[in-house]
């Protein structure tokens, strides 16, 4: 439900960590970022940042972990509820505090400033550059649709579109707002375009493979597999937390940007697999790694799958504008907050943008997009995701129980039953991807780990300075 009252703020009273304090929304510094995210672009940050590589790749990974279409399809439901729990939970944090950095600020007002440097430093070293740089492969992957590149050409090209993209995001919200606006239209009308020619197609007959089913029964081990996957295409569904401080009416305009956004993404990945499965068997899902491709060269011969390998282009790319958008506000957030470089913190006098976070986001993209693989990265990714993720969510009930005065323009629905099954399942995903691709996951955690004496180690510099002064 959304009411019309305004909050009060969290305040350094109410807050685990006495030396923080969440500045008033409408407040407007000069060092502040301003509000100029509308309805429309904000439900293009969700749907945009949410459909990139993953639907046109990821279903190949999940036919190789089950043995049927049933389960092919149980999969991706059992992924969207998730999205969908912590997407409205973080609609309910992000209406009472629509400050830039989302994930962090929840975390950092329900655990305090350690848990959120962790993941502040997790999204740098791993979370969100790791996403962004995943995506880029991907794109370098489709790229090779319209010219044979190299292993070394292909990495080059991951590398150029972040940076590109890294500086539209430098020049302006406004200006990456309509770019991620365009490229959702974009995706949405190629895959519409994909799933109407595969089922109105008359007399399709699925393309059949000799390819072996490497998982013929689907066991509980499998599912959990394929649901790392899942979960990295519907990966993206925070991303618009991130930049809750520059949408403009945040209490109304968020909870309805994370709902439409995320249900419409569901419908999309449930229609697309549909597509897939009329087209291909499941032993040819498994086969082929660029599943819209083959599928629509099965239908359309070579020029579908070229046309359809450009509009996965499209869609790769604005995802990837909508992850460089939402995440570096997490390093603008920590440089406010003294855990991080002051500059970083700081807003572009004529772009009005946090540059600097920007800039060191996209360096450390470009240099993981071109050390790891795809399933690798995406590995990495939600492994350590999840683990904050669960936190996050669980805010919900930390902050209703410690906060009771403070007004939520929007409630949970479900509440607490969604918010805490949502954190279960999310700490069993992480406990399955750990028995299941434990060097991934000790190296996204070691990862996480490392930050601990960096914390320590910056907050005693701080202490000192601070006494010199």
């Amino acid at each position: 439900m959304i009411s019309e009252q305004k909050q009060p703020v969290w305040n350094a009273s109410q807050s685990p960590d006495a030396s923080l304090r969440i500045p008033e929304p409408e407040s407007r510094s000069p060092s502040a970022l301003p509000r100029a995210i509308g309805s429309l672009a904000s439900t293009a940050i969700v749907v945009g940042t949410i459909i990139g590589s993953g639907i046109f790749l990821v279903p190949h990974n999940v036919a190789l972990h089950v043995g049927s279409a049933g389960s092919l399809y149980l999969v991706w439901i059992v992924g969207g509820v998730l999205s969908l729990a912590g997407a409205l939970s973080f609609a309910e944090l992000g209406a009472a505090a629509p400050e830039a950095g989302g994930v962090y600020v929840y975390l950092r007002q329900a655990y305090g400033k350690l848990v959120a440097f962790l993941y502040g430093w997790a999204m740098l070293m791993v979370v969100e550059s790791g996403g962004i740089a995943t995506l880029a492969v991907a794109f370098s992957i489709y790229s090779a649709s319209f010219f044979p590149f190299t292993s070394f050409q292909q990495k080059l090209i991951s590398s150029a579109v972040i940076a590109l993209l890294t500086l539209v995001n430098i020049l302006g919200v406004r200006k990456a707002a309509a770019v991620q606006t365009f490229f959702m239209f974009a995706k949405l009308s190629g895959l519409a375009m994909i799933v109407g020619y595969a089922l109105l197609s008359p007399e399709v007959t699925p393309l059949q493979s000799s390819f072996p089913l490497p998982t013929p029964q689907t066991t509980a081990g499998s599912f959990g597999v394929a649901l790392i996957g899942v979960l990295w295409a519907y990966h993206g569904w925070h991303m618009l937390s991130y930049a809750a401080g520059e949408v403009k009416d945040p209490g109304r305009v968020l909870p309805r940007s994370y709902l439409l956004g995320t249900t419409l993404v569901i419908a999309v990945y449930l229609s697309a697999n549909l597509a897939y499965l009329h087209v291909l068997s499941m032993p040819a899902l498994a086969e082929h790694q660029r599943v819209a491709a083959k599928a629509m060269e099965v239908l359309a011969g070579p020029r579908g799958q070229t046309l359809v390998s450009g509009l996965i282009l499209c869609s790769i790319f604005g995802a990837l504008n909508g992850n460089v958008l939402g995440g570096a506000r997490v390093l603008y957030a920590m440089a406010r907050d003294g855990v991080f470089f002051s500059a970083v913190g700081r807003v572009h006098k004529r772009f009005e943008t946090p540059a600097l976070a920007l800039l060191i986001q996209g360096i450390w993209a470009a240099a993981l997009a071109a050390s790891g693989t795809y399933e690798q990265l995406f590995t990495y990714v939600i492994f350590t995701a999840w683990v904050f993720y669960a936190g996050a969510v669980l805010a919900v009930v930390v902050l209703r129980r410690r906060l009771p005065q403070v007004a939520r323009p929007y409630r949970v629905w479900g509440y607490p039953f969604l918010p805490i099954a949502f954190s279960v399942a999310a700490l069993a995903i992480v406990g399955n991807t750990l028995v299941r691709s434990p060097r991934e996951s000790f190296i996204g955690l070691g990862l996480v780990l490392l930050g601990l004496p960096i914390y320590f180690a910056w907050t005693r510099l701080q202490g000192r300075l601070a006494k010199d002064t």
